[in-house]
């Protein structure tokens, strides 16, 4: 498999009133043709900032991508894109999904219009052409009665339907990567399952590598190949999806698998929180940034930021636990399994 996108020192400061918020610090991976990669961590990690930003979407100001960044597509520098070069990445080669269809689409306008305007930008497609388009979209992504649905507007859909309806809108140019950012939010547990098998049967036909944004462990088990945990604006652990429910090594990867629920789970059974807050990124820890909510810290974890430490050639993990002269811990009972 090629590599497709390479993400290298990404780093994303916002400018408020109370100063400088560092929401994205340091962030490299890659992504390979036909693969996809999960992106975990709880609401403010920098989750959809990461995702943002590799489609220059972050507004500026307040929002800033520092110098040092490289986003790297095909080798070229999507930082340095001027924008009709971003009009042409952006729905032709990477699409994106965005968290509430509601808001993403144009309550306005006839769902069939919001698909072809794709397909007349990108692939050069007149209206009668790009309509025809959009039904075959439509019926791709099981929508029943695509003839008819596609002169509907988004309120005669529900939420599953208009989920789907965004997969087309942003497949229709079969796009190289598509983004999927917490892509079943808000659906219910049956309508989240067909999305996701929508979206990997999708993936084996079309080869589209994907990204998938999201805070539920239990969505990424079937879908993912690899999986990178952030928090507090870092990575803080990656590896294949198989290594970081199997052989989890940083704690807060242990404790994002505890809290979620398992069948074994008996009816009054007290849920697993991860107890504190997530750091002031106004002003980051100069240690490990999960160290003041973490169960096994010591005392360099509040004064030095651990380095990786590399487990395999493809899980890499940011702990001091890690250490050879560190206490051995053996992860809680109950961690290391498919959900």
């Amino acid at each position: 498999m090629g590599k497709l996108l390479e993400v290298k020192d990404l780093r994303v400061s916002f400018h408020t009133y109370a100063g400088e918020v560092k929401a994205v610090r340091g962030v490299s991976f890659e992504l390979n043709e036909g693969e996809t990669l999960a992106i975990v961590g709880e609401s403010g990690c920098g989750k959809s900032i990461t995702s943002k930003s590799i489609l220059r979407l972050i507004p500026s100001p307040p929002g800033d991508i520092k110098k040092e960044s490289q986003i790297l597509y095909k080798d070229k520098d999507i930082l340095k894109m001027n924008e009709k070069e971003l009009r042409m990445l952006r729905g032709g080669e990477i699409s994106m999904i965005f968290q509430d269809p509601m808001t993403s689409l144009n309550p306005t306008m006839k769902i069939g219009k919001q698909i072809a305007e794709n397909l007349i930008v990108h692939r050069g497609m007149n209206k009668k052409e790009a309509i025809k388009e959009a039904v075959k979209m439509l019926q791709m992504v099981g929508i029943p009665n695509a003839q008819e649905r596609v002169n509907q507007y988004p309120h005669q859909f529900s939420g599953g339907m208009r989920q789907r309806v965004m997969i087309a809108i942003a497949l229709a140019c079969n796009p190289k990567i598509l983004i999927a950012d917490e892509p079943t939010t808000a659906l219910d547990v049956t309508i989240q399952a067909q999305i996701m098998d929508l979206m990997k049967e999708l993936q084996n036909n079309l080869g589209t590598a994907i990204i998938l944004i999201t805070h539920d462990l239990g969505v990424v088990a079937s879908i993912a190949h690899r999986i990178q945990v952030m928090y507090a604006g870092m990575v803080v652990e990656r590896g294949t999806t198989d290594e970081i429910f199997y052989n989890p090594k940083h704690p807060y990867t242990w404790a994002l698998l505890k809290s979620v629920p398992r069948l074994e789970t008996k009816h009054k059974d007290t849920l697993y929180s991860i107890k504190g807050t997530p750091p002031d990124l106004l002003k980051p820890p100069v240690g490990c940034p999960f160290a003041s909510r973490c169960e096994y810290c010591m005392e360099i974890c509040k004064e030095q930021m651990p380095k990786p430490t590399k487990i395999s050639d493809t899980q890499e993990v940011s702990c001091f636990l890690l250490h050879p002269n560190a206490p051995k811990v053996e992860p809680p009972q109950g961690i290391g399994g498919k959900l």
